[in-house]
Parts: structure tokens; C-alpha cells; sequence
């Protein structure tokens, strides 16, 4: 198909016809499962009396207009090291800094103030890995062995040294609330595989949840069913699934048909309405998902190696506020068996609450890592080797990282480091990512991105290419605007990242 305009491929969300919402939120499981089924053979696709009759399936803007572009990634997986991971401690091997370890500097702390520092060299032991020879400090021994299956990016940069604001950017494109995130872009272009599942999960670390919390998962302007949900990994995975008193399946099912009856003619006088149909859509959801998320998150189904190689059986580390692999090993392979069953996007949040207890090391960089480092590193390398014995990787795009980095020089007496948004580290897997790849530098100290400079803009377009949709194409309107993830101002991606 020829393309004019961006706003002819992704227009505003027409208004839904009365026989569409019934058939949306009012068929029920038969409905459902029949249309899955159709669906999968290519029966519904292009049928013209499906079409005469206005009948849509739930697939994403990309799909249903064609303008999906060649791509392996289906699902991703994203594990975000909420706090900011110090990047010249993990992946971004500096001599200069270790061999000026202890000299004064002037450094810009935050955003246009500088100030005197000391150097801080890293404490860790680095050593170049695999064919591809990719740095990577003891700090990840089990990451280390999969450092050919890594497209690293050292030369990112963002807008704000506030841990706020930059988990909005990071996560949503932009530094201030109401904007839809990464997940929700990808929900909306490309829509879901399952029926009996969300197509956005977020998993968020016991200790807490990041800053600003919901609007990092959340849906913005768009349709409120593109939002995260947010599943817990043990008891109830979603609050206040279970039915109260004895109320049987059947008991259930002709509760919420004759609700979708009721709220069906309610919202003929709402069309559009968007949080309304999302909260109708919501009640045949949480009807499949009593059974649908407990089957997921179900791990008395997979073997007692694999428990073993995602770290299940480990116990909390030594520092009274490690967690130990356990936790975030539980994720990883709940993330796993998700994409199995077609969910679209997961993202993991490790480290939770404030300080140590996330990534931000301002009260010990040595300590932080101790706490942190052992938590994701067994669970992320069983990540990437399970998906590779299962033939997934090629279809999964994995993405690590944080809000920003970290600075070069020392924070207090017990050797912090401060935010650093002017130059940090990424790194993708899978899903036709270029492995054994490094890209773009920082200077010599790792303080700021000087070759190859990238903005978190270029990143969310890259992760959006290698799941097939156009960043300029993939478009939004609201508010007079052809709204984009990447925004107004010009973004490209980073093509030698790209397999």
C-alpha cells in the first residue's frame, strides 16, 4: 500500500459501532475462543462478509492497516534496574578513570551546576568475553558468558537528573506525566496474541515500586486497555480476583453477561468512551484470568533444573537487604512462560523502595552492586539461555537498563556515586539485535556520551523497529497532534544495533 501521511495509517480511533462493542466485550468465551481460533487458521483475516458486517478483530493499528515492517521480535521483555546502574562498574570499562582514581575534578553534578569531585575509580576486575571480546566486570560472572548475544549501547543520554521525571522518560517517552508507555505503544500496534491474558504485565521488586509509580506502565491519552497490568509472582497474582462466598463459574459467567447487557446499552449514549469500555472489557478479562494467571504463574510445572538455573532454590545474600536470585529468578522465568502463552510485553522492576534498596548508589557504590549485582545476574543469564534452547530468543527482544547512569567521581565518605543522565549504558538480546556488538563511547572518565550520542528517543525507536513499527508512522491523535512515542523532535534508529 502507498503512504501519504502518517495520520492515514494510525488516525484516531473511529468510533465503534454497536455491533463491534457487543461483539468486544459481549460474546463471552464462545465468542472468544472461536474468533482465536478463526483467527490462527487466517480464517477472519480479509474475509469480505466479516467485513461487510463490520466485525474487527483485536489486533493492533500496524496489523490491521499492514503496515508492519520486516521484523523477528514478537514479544519483549523488558528488565528495568530501577535507581540508575553505574555503568563504569559494569559494562563501560574506563583505564582513565582507574589510573586518575582520587584526583580533583570539575564536574556538572546536576543540571548546569559544577561542582568539585574526586575521582572514583571502579573497584571491580573487568575482562573482555566471548568471540565479540565485549567488556564486563566480575560484578555479572553469569551475564558475562552471554556477552555475544549483546548489542551494547554506551552512548545514551537523557533530559533529567531526577530520578521522577527520568523513569517518565524512559519508560513514556517523555519527562512529565499523561503519556503512554513503551508497552502501551506496543499494545496498540500490534495488539495481542491472547485472549485469557493481558498483553502488557508488569512485575514490580517487594520492596517497592518505582518513582512516579502507575503512570511508567500506564496508558496516557490512549484506550485505558492498553495500560500495564501489574501481576504479583506469589498467592493471588492480581488483587481481588477470587470470587467472595460460593459463587460457581456459571454463577459467574451469567452475572457478567447479563453486566455487559446493562453496560452495552449504557454506552451507546458513551460512545468513545474509553475508560468505560476498558472497565466493560476489564470484567471478561478477570473472569479468564482466574484461571488463565494462576495456570501462568504456575512454576510446579517446570523441572527442578530449571528451578535450579534461574536461582529459585538460592537464599537471600549476606546484606540485610538482599533478596538473593530467588525473587527476580521467579520473574525471568514467569516472563518466559508469559511470552509463551502470547502476552506482548513484560517488564521486570528490580529494586524497589529508596537508596540501596534500588540501584541508586549514592550511599556506596560497592555496596550496591553487592546488593543488586547477585540478585539479576544468575536469573538473566538463565533468561537468555532458556529462551535460546527454546528456539524464543530469535522472537524476544530482551532490553536492560535503568533511568541513567551514574557519575564518575565520589558521593559522601562511603564512595556513592551520583546520577548521571549524560552518558549510560543499555544493552539488547534477541528478537534481531546485533549480539557481540558495542556502540557509541563515553569519554575517557564515563562521565558524559561523546561519540556516537544517542538520546532515550533513538532507543524506544530501535526497540520499536525491531518489533516492526515505524516510530514516525506509529501515531496517536490527541490533543491536535499525530501523538508519537519518540515525540516531536527528530529521532533515528540505531541501525548498527540492528542484525
Amino acid at each position: 500500500m502507498s503512504i501519504e501521511n502518517d495520520a492515514d495509517i494510525f488516525p484516531c480511533r473511529p468510533r465503534t459501532s454497536r455491533r463491534n462493542f457487543l461483539w468486544d466485550t459481549g460474546a463471552g468465551f464462545t465468542g472468544l475462543a472461536l474468533s482465536s481460533m478463526l483467527a490462527r487458521d487466517g480464517f477472519l483475516n480479509g474475509n469480505p462478509a466479516l467485513a461487510a458486517e463490520g466485525i474487527r478483530l483485536p489486533v493492533g493499528k500496524a496489523q490491521e492497516l499492514g503496515a508492519l515492517l520486516p521484523h523477528k521480535a514478537k514479544y519483549c521483555i523488558f528488565l528495568y534496574m530501577y535507581g540508575g546502574p553505574s555503568q563504569m562498574d559494569l559494562f563501560d570499562y574506563k583505564p582513565e578513570l582507574q589510573k586518575r582514581d582520587g584526583e580533583s575534578v570539575k564536574i556538572e553534578l546536576r543540571r548546569r551546576s559544577v561542582s568539585d569531585g574526586r575521582l572514583l575509580g571502579s573497584k571491580r576486575k573487568f575482562q573482555q568475553h566471548g568471540e565479540s571480546g565485549l567488556w564486563c566486570s566480575d560484578a555479572f560472572p553469569h551475564i558475562a558468558k552471554h556477552m555475544d548475544k549483546l548489542a551494547v549501547i554506551k552512548s545514551l543520554y537523557q533530559d533529567s537528573f531526577a530520578h521522577g521525571s527520568a523513569n517518565l522518560q524512559m519508560n513514556c517517552g517523555r519527562i512529565t506525566q499523561g503519556f503512554p508507555s513503551v508497552g502501551s505503544w506496543l499494545s496498540y500496534g500490534l495488539g495481542s496474541e491472547n485472549q485469557n491474558l493481558p498483553s502488557f504485565v508488569v512485575m514490580l521488586d517487594p520492596r517497592g515500586g518505582p518513582i512516579p509509580g502507575a503512570p511508567n506502565w500506564g496508558s496516557g491519552f490512549m484506550e485505558a486497555t492498553h495500560q500495564g497490568t501489574v501481576f504479583r509472582t506469589s498467592n493471588q497474582p492480581i488483587l481481588d480476583l477470587t470470587p467472595f462466598g460460593n459463587m460457581t463459574s456459571e454463577m459467574q459467567r451469567a452475572q457478567i453477561d447479563a453486566l455487559q447487557a446493562i453496560n452495552a446499552k449504557h454506552y451507546e449514549e458513551r460512545n468513545g468512551y474509553s475508560e468505560l469500555e476498558a472497565r466493560i472489557a476489564s470484567y471478561e478479562l478477570a473472569f479468564q484470568l482466574q484461571s488463565s494467571a494462576p495456570e501462568a504463574l504456575d512454576l510446579s510445572q517446570e523441572t527442578q533444573s530449571t528451578h535450579e538455573m534461574y536461582g529459585l532454590m538460592e537464599p537471600a545474600g549476606n546484606h540485610k537487604l538482599s533478596l538473593g536470585p530467588s525473587v527476580f529468578g521467579r520473574q525471568c522465568l514467569i516472563a518466559r512462560r508469559l511470552i509463551e502463552r502470547g502476552v506482548r510485553f513484560v517488564q521486570i522492576y528490580s529494586g524497589g523502595g529508596h537508596q540501596q534498596q534500588n540501584w541508586d548508589a549514592h550511599f556506596g557504590v560497592e555496596e550496591n552492586l553487592a546488593i543488586h549485582c547477585p540478585e539479576v545476574d544468575r536469573p538473566i543469564a538463565a533468561l537468555l539461555t532458556d529462551l535460546e534452547q527454546r528456539g524464543l530468543l530469535e522472537e524476544t527482544l530482551i532490553v536492560w537498563g535503568g533511568e541513567f547512569g551514574r557519575q564518575p567521581v565520589s558521593q559522601g565518605d562511603q564512595g556513592g556515586r551520583d546520577h548521571n543522565p549524560k552518558g549510560f549504558t543499555y544493552w539488547l538480546a534477541g528478537g534481531g539485535a546485533k549480539g557481540g556488538c558495542s556502540y557509541g563511547e563515553t569519554d575517557d572518565l564515563g562521565a558524559e556520551a561523546v561519540i556516537n550520542r544517542r538520546h532515550v528517543r533513538d532507543l524506544h525507536a530501535t526497540i520499536l523497529r525491531l518489533m516492526g513499527l515505524d516510530h514516525n508512522l506509529l501515531t496517536y491523535y490527541y490533543g491536535g497532534l499525530d501523538q508519537k512515542l519518540t515525540g516531536v523532535q527528530p529521532s533515528q534508529v540505531i541501525q548498527e544495533v540492528i542484525a
